[in-house]
């Protein structure tokens, strides 16, 4: 198996029935090492279907690649957590994940997959995250997953959590972009071993049409002066500032244009210049789960004043 975990991978969050499968291909062939998924995107079997061709074709072997996937929010009960393992490793047809994660610090009645009503929520003071955590860490002591980690928790989670565990999170994987630079998680992160990944890192659009970020002046105009895409410098700026990133595309060209952001070196006038872009900018705010009378509040779901 891989020692560690590419810097560079592919994100499947939002990515259609019938297009995954040959991204997933594609990247492969290109040279990703990395593929992010979640049960809650409902195109697993689709992934592991291109994950097995690979295989058969030679493509790839199961060892060089690093493959993640998620807890949804209704099996946080200790008792569903192993069957939902289940269920992702099935649907991938592997026998071993190298990552697993907590996707949200939110629990849902089993079942309820996204909760309309507050009475479909369970609060975390019912059941805690440590609860969930240790019936991961079984999944590691099984062998089922290799490693665990944690997805949209804040330093305060992360350090309500860590004196209850065994096995410590690998991985935080939250948004992050030159709009939302969240440095103090990241430094967080960095003090305690725990890696931070990056989703959405090219920003995350509402409809069908580019990410802004794409657009924003400053990542252009650096863009423009290093023969690069917007894309190639905002994940050679995640790289630069120590996470992974997931890009998520389903074209082929696209694909290996990001890939190729690797390569890409930024000036520390370049990251100077992206520093100054923060204005605490979510795409992915958590307003979902905030319903009326329900346990989970924007403020509390971040630990942070909202604005």
């Amino acid at each position: 198996m891989l020692a560690s975990m590419p810097s560079l991978g592919l994100g499947t969050w939002k990515a259609a029935p019938g297009d995954v499968g040959q991204a997933v291909r594609d990247a492969l062939e290109l040279g990703y090492r990395h593929i992010d998924c979640a049960s809650i995107y409902g195109n697993e079997a689709e992934i592991g279907a291109a994950l097995q061709q690979a295989f058969r074709a030679g493509v790839v072997s199961r060892e060089a690649i690093w493959v993640t996937s998620k807890l949804w929010n209704d099996c946080h009960e200790p008792k569903q957590v192993r069957p939902a393992l289940l269920r992702s490793l099935q649907s991938l047809g592997l026998e071993q994940l190298d990552l697993y994660l907590i996707h949200w610090p939110v629990a849902h009645r089993h079942g309820v997959l996204i909760a309309e009503q507050a009475a479909d929520q369970i609060p975390l003071e019912q059941l805690p995250l440590h609860d969930t955590w240790a019936a991961m860490e079984a999944l590691v002591d099984e062998g089922l997953v290799r490693q665990i980690g944690v997805s949209n928790c804040s330093t305060a989670k992360i350090a309500a959590l860590l004196p209850h565990v065994r096995q410590r999170p690998m991985v935080n994987q939250v948004e992050r972009h030159p709009w939302l630079q969240q440095s103090a998680l990241l430094q967080y992160c960095q003090q305690e071993q725990i890696r931070l990944t990056a989703y959405s890192p090219l920003g995350s659009p509402s409809g069908d049409g580019a990410a802004p970020l794409l657009k924003d002046p400053v990542i252009t105009s650096i863009a423009a002066e290093h023969n690069a895409t917007s894309a190639q410098v905002l994940l050679a700026w995640g790289l630069a500032t120590g996470t992974a990133v997931i890009p998520k595309s389903v074209r082929r060209d696209r694909l290996a244009s990001n890939l190729a952001a690797s390569l890409l070196e930024l000036s520390r006038s370049d990251l100077e210049r992206i520093a100054a872009l923060d204005h605490h900018h979510r795409f992915v705010d958590g307003s979902f789960w905030d319903l009326p009378d329900g346990p989970y509040k924007r403020a509390t779901l971040w630990d942070e004043p909202v604005a």
